[in-house]
């Protein structure tokens, strides 16, 4: 049995701290005049946006300066949650309590934005180890990881220490979101990652369709048989309008079936669709991978599939919240035996008294992930 498995870690040392951030919906932020952590995370795409014009007008210096004062950077290139980075030339001045952009385009500075990081529970990340653990899979796809050094700390010095066995490969390249949180893609032997293509640069309608990316791994199987995984982290609902976020996942969902398909005409048999497409099954939005003349099978048609007492994969576990997928080709679907969702990472409730958790989580902070764990199994 080959067991395939996805879990968003939602990352494992450092987080940008704007994603912890308790008052995410509602209520006012002492230090940003922005009202919750969404807007913080729509003000900074806009300023980086804005910032990337190679001409500033009139009105794009007044908004800069707004948007630079909604999110703490009146007085100081660093605030609680965004970071500005300034190497050559001159962007603002700040005299007399006045913020000015005396900059007059992209070419007229050397800079950046960057959200401010914080690390990660230690006790959270070791749940996380704890949950891959009892997952006990031979390949996982890894959902929302900071980079490939951070996957390789955590399995050398933190999965290693507590299973007693660690990955033998561990392959991520860097995706679109300036966040770090990444696909990537852990395998134990027998199963080596015999090449990776990242679509990270593919654009639809003038942008490029994918948030983080669609990493897309091939591994030979014992057998000779090629195995190809299109690991994904579509588009979330936390920033940005609702309509324009629905059709960012429903942009991305298409390219993702048009990518399933060639590999389809090019005669692989054997793939999966993995990870947190951030949507529910019942969603438009992801209409091209799951209906529209679709032939992917969701992990959960798998008779027998344990959903651990609930639906959804995130938070509660409700119907709603079924967001994180292993998608089947026909021929994959055929060779599975068994799956799950292992939710026991998850604290469950305002006390997390929703579902059994890990005893060693005490407290909310210390869940391995708000994602449960999902899972396949399959005979070769």
């Amino acid at each position: 049995m080959l067991r395939l498995a996805s879990y968003n870690v939602e990352n494992l040392f450092e987080r940008a701290k704007i994603l912890n951030h308790t008052e995410w919906v509602n209520g006012i932020d002492s230090e940003t005049r922005l009202v919750s952590g969404r807007d913080v995370l729509d003000g900074f795409a806009k300023l980086n946006a804005l910032l990337a014009h190679p001409i500033y007008s009139s009105s794009d210096k007044v908004e800069i300066v707004r948007l630079m004062e909604a999110l703490g950077l009146k007085e100081s290139d660093e605030s609680k949650f965004v970071l500005l980075r300034r190497n050559r030339g001159t962007f603002v001045t700040r005299k007399n309590g006045a913020l000015n952009v005396v900059a007059n385009g992209r070419e007229d500075w050397i800079g950046w934005l960057e959200l401010t990081t914080e690390a990660v529970n230690e006790r959270a990340t070791q749940n996380t180890a704890r949950v891959i653990r009892n997952v006990d899979a031979q390949i996982m796809v890894v959902v929302e990881a900071e980079h490939r050094p951070s996957l390789v700390r955590f399995n050398e010095q933190t999965l290693d220490p507590i299973a007693d066995w660690r990955f033998d490969h561990v392959l991520l390249i860097d995706g679109n979101d300036a966040r770090g949180i990444d696909v990537g893609l852990f395998t134990r032997a027998p199963y080596a990652i015999d090449f990776m293509r990242s679509h990270v640069d593919e654009i639809v309608d003038g942008k490029r369709v994918f948030s983080r990316d669609c990493a897309e791994y091939h591994i030979t199987l014992p057998d000779g048989r090629n195995l190809a995984i299109l690991a994904n982290h579509f588009k979330s609902k936390g920033n940005g309008r609702p309509a324009d976020n629905d059709a960012l996942r429903n942009k991305q969902a298409k390219r993702v079936r048009e990518i399933y398909e060639g590999l389809r005409a090019s005669n692989v048999e054997l793939i999966a669709v993995m990870g947190d497409l951030n949507d529910s099954p019942d969603r438009d939005t992801l209409s091209p991978l799951l209906r529209e003349g679709s032939d992917l099978k969701d992990a959960s048609e798998i008779e027998g599939f344990d959903f651990a007492g609930r639906p959804g994969t995130w938070g509660d576990g409700e119907a709603k919240d079924k967001i994180d997928y292993i998608l089947m080709s026909p021929a994959l679907f055929q060779l599975a035996r068994g799956g799950g969702i292992y939710r026991a990472g998850v604290w469950g409730g305002k006390n997390g008294t929703l579902f059994p958790h890990l005893p060693e989580i005490e407290n909310a902070a210390q869940a391995a992930s708000d994602h449960a764990a999902i899972y396949v199994d399959l005979d070769f």
